[in-house]
């Protein structure tokens, strides 16, 4: 007959126990990565860059606004040129900071990075960053919050929300696939008055879908004749918005 050692029943407890806290601890963790609507910061120069955002709208003069990643950063340099012909006379700030997910940016709306603005219109593209651990649907609820927190902030500026523009090769590509989803839940957030949504991607690929390297140097950065296409296709759009003539 099987007899157990009683003294070893307390080491089994105690290394379920750790097992168990363990486990969890992944869990929380994880679950705290791919949560797209809770605003977190980030660090390091990302925090001194936030700052940098914050003390240009202190300043006022502000009547467009474009937020998203790094590829609304990119305006700053493979950009730069078509920046200041389409939106330096227009006033605009650009709250793009690299390597944003839906999360982060809630948190700088939160923390200063409108504070005291009313602009003409805004425009947000944001998520692909977030398609290596969100579903598409938790992607969209993300760019949702963002859209309510603006419209609760800036009850005056008329948002255009861009879809997530296509990365990687083909369609087939994985994150491509999950930006694609999250766009049509996306496109459901326009209401046709404060909040407009605008799918531009197609612009950006081939007629087979394929997405050249001539456009996107590394299938998901712009360089700048694809700022020019960006700013050329929403242009229209834009000016409607700002209410241009």
């Amino acid at each position: 007959m099987f007899r157990c050692n009683r003294s070893l029943v307390p080491w089994f407890a105690v290394t379920t126990l750790i097992a168990l806290a363990s486990a969890a601890a992944i869990s929380v963790a994880q679950d705290k990565a791919s949560d797209a609507v809770t605003p977190v910061p980030r660090d390091g120069n990302w925090m001194k860059r936030h700052e940098s955002f914050n003390e240009r709208v202190k300043k006022g003069n502000v009547d467009l606004l474009l937020i998203g990643d790094s590829i609304t950063q990119g305006w700053e340099t493979a950009g730069k040129a078509v920046w200041e012909k389409y939106y330096t006379p227009r006033n605009a700030v650009n709250l793009g900071i690299g390597g944003d997910r839906t999360q982060h940016v809630l948190w700088r709306l939160d923390n200063g990075n409108i504070e005291g603005l009313s602009p003409k219109a805004a425009v947000l593209m944001i998520g692909t960053n977030n398609s290596g651990m969100n579903s598409s649907v938790q992607i969209a609820e993300g760019v949702e919050a963002i859209v309510k927190k603006l419209r609760a902030k800036l009850p005056k500026t008329k948002i255009l929300v861009l879809a997530i523009f296509p990365r990687g090769a083909t369609i087939d590509d994985a994150r491509r696939k999950v930006n694609i989803g999250a766009n049509r839940s996306i496109a459901k957030l326009a209401d046709g008055e404060m909040v407009h949504f605008l799918d531009i991607g197609d612009k950006f690929l081939n007629d087979d879908g394929t997405l050249s390297k001539e456009v996107m140097p590394d299938l998901l950065h712009l360089n700048e004749k694809s700022y020019t296409t960006w700013a050329a296709a929403i242009e229209p759009k834009l000016k409607e918005l700002m209410g241009e003539k």
